[in-house]
């Protein structure tokens, strides 16, 4: 097959799932309320539970039918590489922490991954209605417009992002984090300490924010962003500066003019 062939499908294929995702985002706007819901942890989580239902109920036949012979990866929090093929990897709920908890940072998306590499990509934004899409090889847009990654060359100007990827992390990675922190501090002008990671990331590729890395692989928090970013002409490795993709460890996306530079700080700490 040519690599126009699966260029020009995808493209297509690109409609149908944008569709998809904003009428599942309709379901998780529905439930949004400007108040947290749930005290206790086991609240909360009921919660969290309920969203991912709701909106999976919606969303996940239309994008299985919508690629015939794709298939599905169950796990949100899992990481690692997956098996060869075209696999959906989807957050129902990117920022549910956020949406159960009232506040406005989260979204729907839905990203196709073939042989570990995401190949395209929808975040969509409820509240707001912006939706981010990506089709490798065809560039990164909000709506109709392209976006650039920054052209931030001093890592003294440089607002970088980093977060957790899951509760429950090991000790060893919350170690990093904070030492990074302190690093990053040091090294460039802001540190943005947030979830989820495709928040943070749309506004890589949109050029907002010059770098955002993880110290973990929870592959439906970065594969979106990861495709944003590279098509918005962003850089996309892991800490040991060797391109990302879905079997790698950990993670940095960054302007060119300052992924050396964010290297160079992360890479003795990762």
């Amino acid at each position: 097959m040519s690599t126009a062939m699966p260029f020009a499908a995808d493209t297509t294929l690109l409609a149908e799932v944008t569709a998809a995702v904003k009428t599942a985002g309709l379901t998780l706007r529905d439930r949004h309320t400007p108040q947290a819901r749930g005290v206790s942890l086991d609240e909360v989580v009921a919660e969290i539970h309920a969203n991912d239902g709701a909106v999976l109920d919606v969303l996940r036949e239309p994008l299985l039918r919508a690629r015939a012979g794709s298939r599905w990866a169950e796990d949100e929090l899992a990481g690692g590489a997956l098996p060869p093929g075209e696999w959906w990897v989807v957050d129902p709920a990117e920022g549910n922490i956020n949406h159960v908890h009232g506040m406005e940072d989260w979204a729907v998306t839905a990203t196709l991954v073939r042989d570990n590499q995401p190949v395209l990509t929808v975040v969509h934004l409820p509240l707001t209605g912006d939706t981010y899409t990506a089709v490798a090889g065809g560039g990164a847009r909000l709506g109709g417009r392209p976006l650039k990654a920054s052209a931030k060359t001093d890592m003294g100007a440089a607002l970088v992002g980093t977060g957790q990827a899951k509760p429950g992390e090991d000790t060893d990675t919350y170690r990093k984090i904070g030492e990074s922190v302190t690093a990053m501090l040091t090294g460039g002008l802001v540190v943005r300490l947030s979830v989820p990671a495709t928040m943070q990331l749309i506004h890589v590729a949109a050029g907002r924010t010059d770098a955002f890395y993880q110290f973990s692989d929870v592959r439906s928090g970065l594969v979106a962003g990861a495709l944003l970013v590279s098509e918005a002409g962003g850089t996309v490795t892991d800490l040991a500066g060797e391109p990302w993709n879905t079997g790698s460890r950990d993670f940095l996306a960054a302007a060119p003019g300052i992924h050396a530079a964010a290297l160079d700080i992360l890479s003795p700490i990762a």
